[in-house]
């Protein structure tokens, strides 16, 4: 039964008030039953009291408790209404048998006494024996009332024999009975079916249910994502949300027959201060989703991005500096599961003793159990214990030494010794983050060869890494609102120091093979272990994350106990650790210029090699699905032109020995069709040859070759394993506009481009070369869907259909883009390109951006020599190497702001069409 006091129940609905109004209606009727007046009369009820509810949650937006408990309240008192009206008016009978006794009992979440606005309703009947034909027109009458009120109705009807029955055999009926209590009917038969339910459904059944139970929950949580730290997480069965909370109570109650959570303290399994964070969380749970329910008007428990804002208004969060209001919301609320997790540690523990003590009987099993001493903490059951309360009040730096000591014997950290750490975290002052052992002890498990992911993240559930790295502390729980990161900044940190571990111990050949290659070669070993851990310290702060934590790492490298260069290596890490990535995804790797520019910067072999480690652990860290071939084969070829260019320096070949070279490959892989080098390829500019791979050339060569001069349009496509994509390449007469509607007919097919070059010959004839994957970054291979794509690109160009309202009507790719705000922006770089005019658009994603901003351009006069996507969540980067009609760069301003303007009306125009 809810725990909470309904203040003023009558406000929300006043029982006998629509009883007599029931009565009225009946006797106004001369005694029939007006069942449309009576059901319109609890309609209005039902409405006003949602009403009623609703106020109360928006005068007290953080009373869950309150809320779930006036919702559960109102809907008790109509089913009483209902039950009393149907045996009275629709089904009266003055002298009931034994077996025409009817129990109502509220089960689930329902019978807890809390219930969210959009919530089941979970009633089981009880009939004494077999269901008699009263009991089921009773039963049936009362379910059509609930029914025309719109509410969703879980039912049970059974006899107690059934019950008991079904119980014994169904997890799920076993803990909805656990939860049962009184609504309405026969109290007899209540307290009949609660003795049974304890004696012959419970007894000697506990340790099979705990089992049942925490692998129900593990199964839920690998479906749900199996991580606390999600960023769309659902409130009510996610990880650490109500659901893990009352799989505790559950557990408690089952066990020691609690009646109320706050009973678990009396049984054992929680202290006070433990209790009180439990309710807490379930209040701050139950507040969220109360809101959730309302603002939906349906049963929705996800906290999606678009209703992570509108929640946080509700529940008063405002703007902090470096912090928005739903970034504090989901902070406070990720702390709150972040609880949940070592409150469901300690709990099980407990639970764990108290089942333990029970068969700690014989000789054989104490012997089993003696524990081993290693400094001072005992080790038995392949756990890591301390032997005392004041354990680490004698001496903080072991709240540190605990973690190290548990990854370097390969133990888990007892659920104890997790309390008692969380409980002592702050005894971790400015002396203890001054002491060397305490620092080294943390530094040997940060960079342990045996993969300290899971010691890491024990010590964050105990709220120790953030005491001993507190600019560490300051990025737990923080989220970032948008559709890029899938996890907390902790979490994501935690994770990227993970997978480097897992690179070095080679693990991740597969799909790492370059990075897995590199590791052993990097001189810092520790050093880019704690760049890892610093890369993102610095977010949530305002300002350059890099920049700020950069400036840092010069202070928490010396105090781990990094020498000067090891820190100023960790400094230039964090600094530059976006970098490599925007080079490689927003730059024309084919530019020397883009080389010499990033070489520049880099300098040397050992930063080279430890950015690109970097590099890929931060991007595989993000999510599932965010790593793929065609950022390796990017990254890869950065590494490799970069790797080239720091060994030979200024020895490297010039343009025409680039361009032998190339040719000596090409005619490799052409065999004894060679002679197209000098056919096919004798009207291709200098440009061409640079810019394209041996492969995609040799491929080209033979289009141009199989048109023969007849076809005007030729397309082909070619799946490209190392590149995770299909290699789209259209070769026609050149014309203004060309590239626009090739996009917009490929967008139109479903595909995305990710990269595209475009090449005009010397004899007029175009060549694009456009990579396309689907829009969940695959490639295309189907032979339906390549037909599409053909037939999309010769719709296009022969102007079949108005290319524009056609891409408006698609449906966006990314719907919950729109919960975020994408500010456009447009940015020209002269330097980075020798030759061209670098043009970066950053805007929503949108089905049409593409064709809509090579439209601009053409509408500008520029020409597009290169075209390079980037898609981060709702944000689209989309870089353009760009000369004007001379094949200059563009240079004036006014010519600068005019381009922008066409852009931003551009950018402007695919969001007016998906609105």
């Amino acid at each position: 039964m809810s725990q909470t006091r309904i203040p003023n129940q009558r406000a929300i609905v006043d029982r006998r008030k629509v009883s007599a109004a029931v009565d009225a209606l009946i006797e106004e009727a001369e005694g029939k039953v007006p069942r449309m007046k009576i059901v319109g009369l609890l309609k209005d009820t039902l409405a006003e009291g949602r009403e009623e509810v609703a106020r109360r949650l928006e005068a007290e937006p953080a009373a869950g408790h309150k809320v779930a408990a006036a919702q559960a309240f109102l809907i008790d008192q109509l089913i009483r209404v209902i039950h009393d009206h149907v045996i009275t008016h629709v089904y009266p009978v003055s002298n009931r048998s034994k077996g025409e006794r009817l129990l109502l009992m509220a089960v689930g979440g329902y019978g807890r006494g809390e219930m969210a606005p959009q919530s089941d309703v979970d009633i089981a009947f009880i009939t004494p024996i077999k269901n008699t034909p009263w009991c089921e027109q009773v039963i049936e009458a009362m379910l059509y009332y609930l029914w025309d009120l719109g509410l969703k109705v879980g039912h049970s009807s059974r006899s107690l024999d059934d019950m008991v029955k079904m119980a014994k055999q169904d997890l799920t009926i076993r803990t909805a009975l656990l939860e049962g209590r009184f609504l309405w009917g026969d109290q007899d038969l209540y307290e009949q079916a609660r003795v049974r339910f304890w004696n012959d459904v419970v007894a000697g059944s506990e340790k099979q249910f705990v089992a049942e139970k925490l692998m129900e929950r593990e199964q839920r949580h690998k479906r749900m994502g199996d991580s606390r730290y999600v960023v769309e997480p659902n409130v009510k069965e996610g990880k650490g949300g109500l659901r893990d909370l009352h799989t505790l109570y559950w557990i408690g109650k089952y066990i020691h027959k609690v009646r109320t959570a706050s009973e678990l303290v009396d049984a054992g399994l929680l202290t006070r201060a433990e209790y009180r964070a439990f309710r807490r969380a379930e209040n701050f749970f139950w507040a969220v989703r109360c809101h959730l329910h309302t603002i939906t008007g349906r049963e929705e428990d996800r906290l999606t991005f678009d209703l992570q804002r509108e929640v946080s208004q509700r529940m008063n969060f405002v703007d902090r500096p470096g912090k928005s209001a739903v970034e504090r919301f989901m902070r406070f609320y990720f702390l709150q599961v972040k609880r949940v997790g070592s409150l469901t540690g300690v709990f099980l523990a407990e639970l764990d003793e108290q089942f333990a003590k029970t068969k700690r009987n014989s000789l054989m099993s104490r012997l089993r159990e003696r524990a081993r001493t290693v400094r001072g903490f005992e080790i038995a059951g392949g756990r890591i214990n301390v032997p005392s309360d004041n354990f680490f009040q004698k001496d903080p730096v072991r709240l540190i030494e605990i973690f190290t000591l548990a990854n370097r014997e390969g133990l888990e950290v007892h659920p104890n010794a997790m309390r008692l750490a969380d409980r002592d975290n702050a005894l971790i002052d400015n002396k203890i983050r001054r002491d060397k052992r305490a620092n080294a002890l943390f530094l040997d498990l940060l960079a342990s060869h045996d993969n300290p992911e899971l010691a890491l993240r024990w010590m964050n559930e105990a709220g120790v890494f953030g005491r001993i790295v507190p600019e560490f502390g300051r990025v737990v729980a923080q989220m970032q609102f948008d559709m890029y990161h899938h996890y907390t900044v902790d979490e994501h940190t935690i994770r990227a120091i993970g997978l480097l571990a897992k690179i070095e111990a080679g693990e991740m050949a597969d799909t790492h093979p370059t990075a897995a290659e590199l590791i052993g070669k990097i001189k810092h070993r520790r050093a880019l272990y704690v760049a890892v851990l610093m890369h993102d310290i610095a977010k949530g702060r305002g300002g350059d994350h890099s920049v700020l934590g950069a400036e840092d790492a010069l202070k928490v490298g010396p105090r781990l106990g990094l020498d000067d260069e090891e820190t100023e290596f960790v400094s230039w890490l964090v600094r530059q650790h976006l970098l490599m990535s925007a080079t490689a995804f927003k730059r024309d790797l084919a530019d020397p210029k883009t080389i010499s520019d990033f070489v520049t910067e880099v300098q040397s072999l050992d930063r080279l090699r430890a950015l690109l480690v970097l590099t890929v652990v931060d991007i595989g860290a993000v999510g599932p699905g965010t790593w793929n071939s065609w950022k390796s084969q990017l990254l890869n070829d950065l590494y490799y032109a970069a790797e080239e260019r720091i060994r030979l320096g200024h020895k490297a070949y010039g343009r025409e020995q680039g361009v032998e070279a190339k040719k000596a490959r090409v005619a490799e892989i052409l065999g004894g069709d060679a002679a197209l080098i000098d056919t096919a390829g004798g009207a291709m500019q200098t440009s061409y040859w640079i810019a394209e791979t041996p492969e995609v050339i040799a491929q080209n060569l033979r289009q141009v070759d199989a048109m023969h001069g007849h076809r005007n349009l030729s397309i082909e496509t070619h799946y490209s394993e190392t590149r995770g994509a299909t290699l789209v390449t259209v070769m026609a007469g050149d014309h203004p506009g060309l590239f626009s509607r090739i996009a917009g007919g490929i967008h139109l097919a479903g595909g995305n481009i990710i990269d595209a070059r475009i090449h005009t010959n010397r004899n007029g004839m175009a060549i694009d070369n456009l990579l396309v994957q689907d829009p969940l970054g695959r490639p295309f291979r189907e032979e339906t869907q390549i037909a599409r794509l053909k037939q999309g690109i010769e719709d296009s160009l022969a102007h079949r259909g108005e290319l524009v309202p056609q891409l408006a009507a698609r449906p966006t790719p990314r719907p919950r883009a729109d919960a975020f705000e994408v500010r456009p922006r447009i940015e020209f770089d002269n330097d980075a390109s020798s030759r061209f005019t670098v043009i970066e658009v950053n805007a929503r994603d949108r089905p049409a951006l593409l064709n809509r901003l090579a439209r601009a351009l053409f509408e500008t006069r520029l020409m597009i020599q290169s075209a390079h996507v980037t898609l981060y969540g709702e944000r689209a980067a989309d870089t353009f190497y760009v000369t004007d009609l001379l094949g200059d760069k563009i240079t004036s301003k006014s010519r600068m702001k005019a381009i922008e303007a066409k852009l931003l009306e551009a950018v402007r125009a695919t969001e007016d069409a998906a609105a």
